[in-house]
């Protein structure tokens, strides 16, 4: 129905078909051109700031993460510290007490028979609680930044290990006391 009208209205209307002037085309074309070049510089202008502010947003991201992931890497990957990390003094104290509870401990498994079987045994599984705790306490060391709390507890773990293997030894030893006790009294 709207094409009929169309139709009608061109049919009946006067078209003026005149040629237009010489050099209309080139002007027309130089004026699309001008449009295109006009089109172009301000999609290029667009572009500049919407590539320079992604960029930056790149940038960011990347400065983020590397501080991020710094930050992971010293506090939470990296090993915990010893006591030897705080000061010469504490490397010379963790030697020490590392080398005594080696020695204490190697006297308490040469000391083992069916007697002591027991108190060794319970000796043992208090030491292993007390290498959970120092494991803990060397973490806390690393997060603390050296605090001197966390020092002292690391040592006095070290000095319980040495006191439990003392009085494991002085037990072994009474035991060994009454044995040797019992088979004096006996007569033959």
């Amino acid at each position: 129905m709207k094409d009929e009208e169309l139709y009608k209205l061109f049919s009946t209307a006067n078209c003026d078909l005149e040629e237009p002037e010489t050099g209309h085309e080139e002007r027309f074309l130089s004026k699309l051109n001008e449009s295109r070049n006009l089109k172009t510089s301000r999609n290029e202008s667009l572009v500049r700031p919407l590539w320079t502010s992604w960029i930056a947003v790149a940038a960011s991201i990347v400065f983020v993460i590397l501080i991020a992931g710094s930050f992971l890497n010293t506090n939470i990957l990296a090993k915990p510290a010893d006591l030897a990390a705080v000061s010469p003094e504490m490397k010379e104290t963790q030697e020490f007490y590392t080398k005594a509870i080696r020695a204490e401990l190697q006297q308490v498994n040469a000391s083992k028979s069916p007697e002591t079987k027991i108190i060794i045994d319970d000796a043992l599984v208090q030491l292993e609680r007390l290498d959970k705790e120092y494991k803990k306490l060397r973490v806390d060391l690393s997060n603390s930044g050296k605090d001197k709390r966390v020092i002292f507890a690391m040592v006095s773990n070290l000095q319980q290990r040495i006191d439990l293997l003392n009085t494991v030894l002085t037990q072994i030893e009474e035991i060994k006391e009454l044995k040797n006790n019992k088979n004096e009294s006996t007569i033959i």
